[in-house]
């Protein structure tokens, strides 16, 4: 679209449904893999990222059932069999990276490769896996694809972000549901997401 006319004059009525947050969605798909207990979550966008979103969490064994004239999601990740999110899987949409940290807290072991590029730039996860090296995790990229590892478990810590990412919050607030002890971010992130 180069351009939108609008030619006022007239009072404005009527009524607008207005659905939930896609980057707010995102997310909450992402930390459905934190627990085994079934979740419900309802007026999702109908937008093609959180289709993909499902895509990648289904490769992780994680049920979906998407109702739609009510936008509400069934997901039960009771068993998750698959702890690698590869390229293919993820190269669609940068948000997939929250996956990460929610396969490493629960299973204590997660491989996922580097998401794909974004439209509005370079976006680099280093705030990410910083804040899961804080936690105690180790964390290395070989090929393209973060291995991140945490046998004894993640520990609560003050997780000090360089800037406010939401994504590396969201990854560190994931992270901390399983670590032992309490978790302070700061300079977190504050968008309603």
């Amino acid at each position: 679209m180069d351009k939108l006319i609008i030619r006022g004059g007239r009072r404005l009525s009527g009524t607008v449904n207005i659905s939930g947050a896609k980057n707010a969605a995102l997310a909450q798909i992402a930390a459905s893999l934190l627990s085994p207990e079934p979740l419900t979550l309802t007026n999702l966008p109908n937008v093609s990222d959180v289709h993909t979103m499902l895509k990648v969490i289904s490769h992780h064994g994680v049920q979906s059932r998407l109702k739609q004239p009510q936008q509400s999601l069934f997901l039960q990740s009771q068993h998750i069999d698959n702890f690698d999110a590869d390229y293919d899987t993820v190269r669609r949409m940068r948000a997939s990276i929250l996956v990460l940290a929610p396969l490493l807290a629960r299973n204590g072991r997660a491989r996922v490769s580097l998401p794909g590029g974004c439209a509005i730039g370079a976006r680099p996860v280093n705030l990410h896996l910083q804040a899961l090296k804080t936690m105690g995790a180790e964390v290395d990229i070989q090929g393209g694809i973060i291995h991140a590892t945490a046998p004894k478990g993640l520990i609560g810590c003050h997780i000090i972000l360089s800037s406010p990412s939401v994504g590396a919050t969201l990854t560190a607030m994931m992270a901390a549901t399983y670590a032992i002890g309490e978790t302070e971010i700061i300079n977190a992130a504050r968008e309603p997401e």
